[in-house]
């Protein structure tokens, strides 16, 4: 297996595995989680954190399938999964800041690790579906002298 077979098939297993991790956490949000997702809406957004846990959920089922079952969109799902990151972090923010406990995260170490990830799993969602290379790609045909 030459370098090449062996970077599309990790980014082939990446890329589902984080589907499949999106898929499972979007059910949560409906179910068993429901109580601690909600905990995580920052108080200052201006919508029920019941509807914006079910309708997060929805979206990470979505976005989950998708990254599984959508390989030609994956670089397109990969953008808005890392979108999506992008978005709920205010959450975690908030789970740090407000000192909430939710998920296992009971100390402000626990919740400030929690943070570190994010950024990963942005990184995860642009790599593993070739979002990355896509912005790339537009960014150059959009100026062509920052195409490195």
């Amino acid at each position: 297996m030459n370098r090449a077979t062996i970077s599309r098939w990790a980014r082939l297993i990446a890329r589902v595995l984080l589907g499949l991790a999106l898929t499972s956490a979007g059910i949560s949000h409906l179910g068993s989680a429901r109580a601690e997702f909600q905990a995580q809406v920052p108080p200052w957004v201006p919508l029920d954190p019941d509807f914006v846990v079910l309708a997060s959920g929805v979206v990470e089922i979505l976005l989950g399938v998708a990254l599984v079952v959508l390989p030609r969109f994956a670089p397109w799902v990969g953008i808005a999964t890392a979108l999506f990151f992008i978005a709920i972090f205010p959450g975690n923010i908030s789970q740090f800041v407000n000192g909430i406990d939710a998920f296992g995260l009971d100390t402000d170490l626990a919740r400030g690790v929690r943070l570190l990830f994010q950024p990963l799993l942005v990184l995860w969602a642009l790599w593993s579906t070739g979002g990355w290379a896509l912005i790339k790609r537009q960014v150059a045909k959009w100026n062509p002298s920052h195409s490195s």
